[in-house]
């Protein structure tokens, strides 16, 4: 019941937006009271908090799938920031269904994901790690390199998503690609694309 509330709820935000869906309307997309809804969730931030844990829970399943497919480090970084943008780009309730008062939340979005973020700059921290190890990378700071990797690529979800025309998204997501690892990657070391 937990997760029908929630995919109900998903809908419910992307077609009248946070601010004006309400527990009734929850309720109804699941065919239920909202007494229902209250059974399972204080208030209707609780029921927002929920839907953006859960699909930063599916960015985080997603990108270790990915990742776990990489060869080398420069692979691993590559599928990372292509797999984060690429599950982004599908994730509902960040993007899409907010649009119009995406802004309004950006605090209370950027709050709830603070311990997806640590996971992922642990992830990238890592990846650096280990291409330092195999000559790769010429990083001297893994852990704050790997938050400024984040930070970056978190600061391009607003601009990249909120246009309305997605129709080169992935020459975008393929100019980071190479901004980023390409960036790190040590100079005596030759790489192909």
């Amino acid at each position: 019941m937990r997760e029908q509330i929630l995919d109900a709820a998903s809908i419910v935000f992307g077609k009248y937006g946070y601010k004006k869906s309400t527990m009734d309307d929850i309720g109804a997309a699941i065919k239920k009271g909202k007494t229902a809804v209250y059974y399972y969730f204080t208030s209707k931030e609780d029921i927002f908090r929920a839907v953006i844990e859960r699909e930063a829970g599916m960015l985080g399943k997603s990108i270790i799938s990915s990742t776990a497919q990489g060869e080398n480090a420069i692979n691993k970084l590559t599928l990372y920031i292509k797999s984060r943008m690429q599950t982004l780009q599908n994730v509902s309730i960040f993007y899409d269904a907010m649009k119009n008062e995406l802004f309004d939340h950006l605090d209370f979005m950027n709050n709830v994901r603070k311990n997806y973020d640590q996971f992922e700059i642990s992830l990238v921290k890592d990846i650096l790690i280990q291409g330092v190890k195999e000559g790769s990378f010429k990083v001297s700071h893994p852990e704050k390199t790997a938050e400024l990797i984040v930070i970056m690529l978190k600061g391009l979800e607003i601009p990249i998503f909120l246009r309305a025309d997605l129709s080169d998204i992935e020459e975008r997501i393929s100019d980071i690609i190479n901004l980023i690892v390409y960036g790190l990657v040590h100079s005596t070391k030759k790489t192909t694309s």
